[in-house]
């Protein structure tokens, strides 16, 4: 007898659904999985023939063929197990004809007792079956609260085999697992608050600025000026994640295992902070079935690497082409797997290796030589797709212990700024559009900030008054800016604009922006 049923696999950090066809003939006892398996798929076979008979059913006596279709899409991981099994026993009539099983997609890998383990990836494969028609998705109950974020499919968080079988012969219905209310909010407390830090109003403007364009920072400054601390608060004064986001978001971390335990969907930015012993693919992603790397992990979120210098190079220049494009491509032998990585990069560091260059109040031990040597361990390329470079100086006493200053704003103060900001550069957008007729292809991917401004957006966007191209002119020419770094000061210039809610970019808003784009001379130059 021939029984057809659905599972879902992975593939990137998307689903897709697998039909799993089961033929049971009465020949020759064995058991075979066809369908282009990996290892753990193979190893099925066992953990299903033991997880039956423990379960209280005696594993069939005959010639069974399992084919997991499309086969020539290569299946990985342990989910199929259910599947497997379930097809299994209704070929051979544990499971009633009359139960329809076509509209119902099972994924969970078996212990040896029955039992449903969890798995990685169910939120992408739950949105895979609800893309698919199916209306029903099986898991297990540690997964269930993350697939029950998706809309449109009733999700069954299933403890063992002996559960799923009782449910569906009708003799013990399992309750369908409560649609997660999980949305995202910005009433989740972060534990840490930007009034923490005392003093460098200059550099909190600076992150003001990064956050509402969404713009990649550098902080420079001797050790204990608050470059970590402000690092770790921006995610505070982000706006909340749009649901969108936070199901894109929550893909990334459901298939690379990274969920923390009991969350269906995640509320809050994500924030990774590598260390700088770290290797190239544990940054962008790889390994022979290929994972998310760091940068995927912080997508719509913020990636902190602390001392720039110190990570290898071929790390840090690694780091250019997700930068630029907001996502990674890794290519393997069997297939192309494409990463989202739309980040916030912020960078710490040093002004040398002992760490006070240029401070007044320590004196550097550095030879000139060794300044330079150790600020070249930062390409100019990747520089130059840094859109703002703050130095922090030291903290003076007075600052370290004021208690009233209008310097210790609080995160919630910044961030309704920022979200005021991103209103206001959206609503900008649609009213230029509809005064010169511009039209949003339907492939085009909406801009969320003005860090994705294109030469094309930024010519269209980035209006400005004579005054401020002219000065815009003067600094191109006299600071020696390349191309890319002309683009990065308009939309830091448009970012500060909205910022003061005006239309078309002025003066001081260039000034700010090149102010706050002048440490490579400084640092980097001659």
């Amino acid at each position: 007898m021939l029984a057809k049923i659905y599972s879902a696999g992975l593939f990137g950090i998307d689903g897709f659904p697998v039909l799993v066809e089961v033929d049971a003939q009465n020949k020759l006892d064995y058991f075979e999985v066809v369908g282009l398996p990996d290892a753990a798929v193979k190893e099925a076979k066992e953990r299903v023939r033991t997880a039956c008979e423990n379960t209280g059913y005696p594993f069939p006596e005959c010639a069974l063929l399992v084919n997991l279709a499309p086969a020539d899409r290569r299946k990985e991981g342990s989910g199929f197990d259910v599947a497997i099994l379930t097809g299994i026993l209704s070929a051979v009539g544990v499971i009633r004809s009359t139960v329809r099983l076509n509209d119902k997609c099972f994924v969970g890998e078996l212990s040896l007792s029955g039992e449903l383990r969890p798995v990685r990836g169910v939120l992408s494969m739950c949105v895979a079956a609800r893309n698919a028609g199916l209306a029903e998705f099986y898991t297990s109950m540690e997964n269930a609260p993350e697939a029950s974020a998706v809309e449109g499919i009733t999700v069954y968080g299933v403890p063992s085999m002996r559960a799923l079988l009782d449910h569906l012969n009708g003799r013990r219905i399992l309750t369908p697992y409560p649609r997660s209310a999980a949305t995202p909010s910005e009433a989740d407390s972060y534990g840490v608050d930007f009034s923490d830090v005392k003093g460098q109003s200059l550099a909190k403007r600076a992150m003001e600025i990064a956050a509402a364009g969404g713009h990649n920072i550098l902080l420079i400054g001797p050790p204990g000026t608050g470059k970590s601390m402000l690092a770790k608060r921006l995610p505070t004064i982000l706006p909340p994640l749009t649901f969108g986001e936070a199901i894109e978001t929550t893909k990334v971390h459901s298939v690379s295992g990274t969920l923390p335990e009991g969350v269906s969907l995640l509320r809050r930015r994500p924030f990774r902070s590598p260390h700088h012993t770290m290797s190239p693919v544990s940054l962008v992603g790889g390994g022979a079935n290929p994972l998310p790397g760091e940068v995927s992990l912080a997508h719509n979120g913020v990636l902190f690497l602390d001392e720039l210098p110190e990570f290898p190079k071929q790390v840090t220049d690694g780091l250019r082409q997700p930068i630029e494009d907001g996502k990674v491509t890794i290519t393997r032998a069997n297939g192309r797997v494409t990463f989202p990585c739309s980040f916030m990069m912020v960078a710490a560091m040093n002004p040398c290796r002992c760490g006070y260059f240029g401070d007044p109040n320590r004196k550097c031990t550095c030879k000139m030589e060794d300044v330079r040597r150790y600020m070249s361990r930062i390409s100019g390329p990747m520089l130059d797709r840094i859109d703002i470079q703050i130095e922090l100086p030291s903290v003076t006493y007075d600052e370290l212990t004021a208690k009233d200053s209008p310097a210790l704003e609080r995160s919630a103060d910044i961030r309704k700024r920022v979200c005021e900001a991103r209103v206001f550069a959206k609503e900008r957008m649609k009213a230029e559009d509809e005064e010169h007729g511009y039209e949003h292809s339907p492939a085009e991917k909406p801009l969320h900030c003005n860090a994705q401004l294109d030469p094309a957006s930024i010519r269209r966007y980035c209006v400005m008054t004579e005054e401020a191209s002219d000065l815009l002119r003067a600094a191109f020419e006299n600071l020696g800016l390349s191309a890319r770094g002309h683009d990065r000061i308009l939309r830091v210039a448009r970012t500060i604009a909205d910022l003061a809610k005006c239309k078309v970019i002025q003066a001081e808003h260039i000034a700010e922006a090149v102010q706050l784009r002048s440490l490579d001379r400084k640092y980097w130059g001659e």
